[in-house]
């Protein structure tokens, strides 16, 4: 076991969502309009015009989980039950100062809690396509961007322009390259930042209801670790390089990121929403700006779409880019969409790329700690 390279100023993800707790608080009490929001589909421009902060909600523990299970199913995806519980114990600082949650049909679970969570708070729940290729998907999707526009323009009794979607498109982009920029450091041989630290600054980032503030902090850092691979890092060995896909990882970062870095390799980069996925895509500063938003979303490569033939190019892509010596899926316990996409995306890596691959199926309690530690650890030994 190695102890991981981080910042001296590193703030671990509970810790920033805890001092983000006091600024949603002064926020609140400044008059801010507050969304909580929870997925990559969720159109954060029409927020950002409606001059409110958008927060995310998702649960990341199990400590509000057995409240969850009073009326949520014991077999049902982690992430939704952490959410859910955090609301309906009331211990959810962001759900509790949000005025309204913005929320997506992205699996039957969370619209069936969204009916649950419509009981604590007002939520507007847009409604997914099957698919984005299918006849009437974009034009289905577009009526849905429009009627998120309509409920913000309700709820806070508001009128919102074109200039000001269009403004916030353009900040919202800028925001995008920064991210990009900085998750592409993740392409240096050898990485002069750990995986750890990537996925727990985007993490992180997303409580940063200043978005300057947040481009400026990014852009700084991207800086700082482009200067130390030069100084330190260039043309030195590199440890094996892992491409995490599959589930969103915050809620197991330290379960399973921290413990691949521990065992002796770096984890590169992420096929996943808490990866690039909807940050390589700018929206279209030049259309119509609900033609360009609604566009945009629907182009995300999600395992709730049918087809999703995105995903396998996205990966293929990151493969290459990102000089990725192994794969490790990370599939949340009854996530039937990317636990159904797994045999194809094993398939894609094994024999199409010809690299080793291992799925993690997993919750967010620590019982299978020490068998998830022995499989990366035989697995990362594979890729030496």
């Amino acid at each position: 076991m190695t102890n991981l390279k981080l910042p001296e100023d590193f703030e671990t993800y509970p810790e920033a969502r805890k001092n983000a707790f006091l600024k949603m608080k002064e926020l609140k009490e400044s008059g801010r309009r507050i969304v909580g929001v929870f997925c990559t589909y969720t159109p954060w421009e029409l927020i950002e015009a409606a001059d409110a902060a958008a927060v995310v909600l998702c649960g990341i523990g199990d400590d509000n989980i057995p409240i969850a299970e009073t009326r949520l199913p014991q077999n049902l995806c982690p992430l939704i039950k952490a959410s859910y519980g955090a609301a309906l114990a009331d211990r959810c600082p962001f759900f509790y100062f949000s005025d309204m949650v913005l929320a997506e049909t992205t699996c039957d679970g969370k619209k069936k809690m969204y009916e649950l969570m419509s009981e604590l708070k007002h939520c507007h729940i847009m409604q997914l396509p099957p698919g984005k290729t299918g006849r009437g998907a974009l034009e289905f999707w577009k009526q849905e961007v429009i009627s998120v526009k309509e409920d913000l323009e309700d709820f806070y009794h508001i009128r919102i322009t074109d200039e000001q979607i269009r403004k916030a498109i353009h900040l919202r982009n800028r925001e995008r390259k920064a991210v990009l920029d900085f998750f592409e450091i993740g392409r240096l041989k050898p990485t002069p930042i750990t995986g750890y630290e990537i996925n727990t600054v985007i993490s992180s980032n997303e409580f940063t209801v200043d978005l300057e503030e947040k481009i400026k902090y990014l852009e700084h850092r991207t800086a700082e670790l482009k200067e130390l691979y030069e100084k330190e890092y260039k043309g030195k060995p590199s440890r094996p390089r892992v491409l995490i896909t599959g589930c969103p990882t915050t809620g197991v970062i330290d379960k399973i990121v921290r413990q691949i870095e521990e065992l002796g390799a770096d984890v590169v980069g992420f096929e996943n929403c808490c990866g690039p996925r909807e940050k390589k895509d700018p929206i279209d500063e030049t259309k119509d700006p609900i033609t360009a938003i609604a566009e945009k979303y629907l182009r995300v490569n999600c395992s709730v779409m049918s087809p999703n033939p995105g995903r396998l190019e996205a990966l293929d892509a990151q493969i290459d880019e990102y000089k990725v010596d192994g794969v490790v899926e990370v599939l949340l316990q009854a996530c039937h969409t990317f636990a159904i996409e797994s045999d194809a995306i094993r398939t894609f890596v094994t024999k199409e790329k010809g690299l080793p691959y291992i799925a993690i199926n997993t919750d967010y309690s620590s019982g299978d700690q020490a068998q998830i530690n022995t499989r990366l650890g035989a697995f990362i030994e594979m890729l030496g």
